[in-house]
């Protein structure tokens, strides 16, 4: 078992690790947050002890001690007039630690396409990774406020960690089925289907497949306690899922600090898939990096 996280950095020869899928909000957005999971709310659906539950200095400096070099903000708007307020703080946040790429979000609201358009522009502090929920934000990634917006994306091809799956708690708006139709319209997105698209790991692996810019993430997947929410990932895909991170479109991603174990369970969870070290040091350092870019100084 991992119980240091830099020590199984350096058994694979990494020079650290890169975390696609981490969360820093304002302070009053992530108490809000926590308290949803302290109280095992409706889009949560079971039990959820956090294990991090420190300031931003110190889930930062955490990070760090793990050996992790490059991570993510991502916010996420659950309503209208939401999504600005959280991307200039995370501009912010990215301003002030060097390991954090410039995340923002977006939600369907009348000048969603300004400032979308607005924050890609190529300039000092433009987003570099997008972070849509629509689990949270109850809404359709096809609602046709956000069609020009996603052609914009498309267009400069910033990721975009996408929340679609069912899991933890399916509601109308999650599944594969918008998200195929997405890609229809748009099929240059470059999305990373968070949680590997848990439960519907096939339909979402098939999407990786089929469209040159589309990833996953593996943010709680093959863990013992998403295994328990979302069911086992289906043995027969992990050929599938090696040759797909091979490819550069598995990326590590781990919740951080949102999650009910130590951050070292997710290294577990992946090295116990057997799928090799070479897969390993691509999913942990190689394909985030193509992503997110080097390290500050680097």
């Amino acid at each position: 078992m991992t119980t240091d996280p830099r020590a199984f950095a350096d058994r694979l020869g990494l020079p650290g690790l890169a975390d696609l899928h981490t969360h820093f909000l304002p302070p009053r957005v992530m108490a809000k947050v926590r308290a949803q999971f302290d109280a095992a709310g409706p889009l949560i659906g079971r039990p959820w002890p956090l294990h991090y539950r420190d300031g931003d200095d110190v889930l930062v400096e955490t990070l760090r001690s793990f050996g992790v070099r490059r991570f993510t903000a991502l916010p996420y708007a659950h309503k209208p007039d939401m999504a600005e307020f959280l991307n200039v703080w995370a501009a912010g946040f990215a301003a002030r630690v060097p390991e954090a790429a410039v995340c923002g979000t977006f939600f369907p609201e009348p000048d969603v396409t300004a400032y979308v358009r607005r924050r890609s522009a190529p300039s000092p502090g433009h987003v570099e990774v997008w972070k849509v929920h629509v689990q949270v934000g109850a809404f359709t990634v096809t609602d046709p406020l956000l069609d020009e917006a996603w052609g914009v994306v498309a267009e400069t091809g910033t990721p975009v960690v996408l929340h679609a799956g069912s899991g933890p708690v399916p509601t109308e708006h999650t599944g594969p089925v918008p998200v195929a139709e997405l890609l229809r319209r748009h099929p240059r997105l470059r999305l990373v289907i968070a949680h590997a698209g848990a439960p519907e790991y096939a339909e979402f692996l098939a999407l990786a497949e089929a469209y040159e810019r589309v990833g996953l993430d593996t943010t709680m997947a093959f863990t013992d306690f998403f295994t328990e929410m979302g069911g086992a990932y289906p043995s027969a895909l992990l050929p599938r899922l090696r040759d797909l991170g091979l490819a550069g479109k598995v990326h590590l991603g781990s919740d951080f600090p949102n999650i009910p174990y130590p951050y070292a369970t997710q290294l577990d969870a992946l090295e116990r898939l057997g799928l090799g070290e070479e897969w390993l040091r691509a999913v942990c350092w190689d394909n985030p990096l193509a992503l997110l870019g080097p390290p500050s100084g680097e």
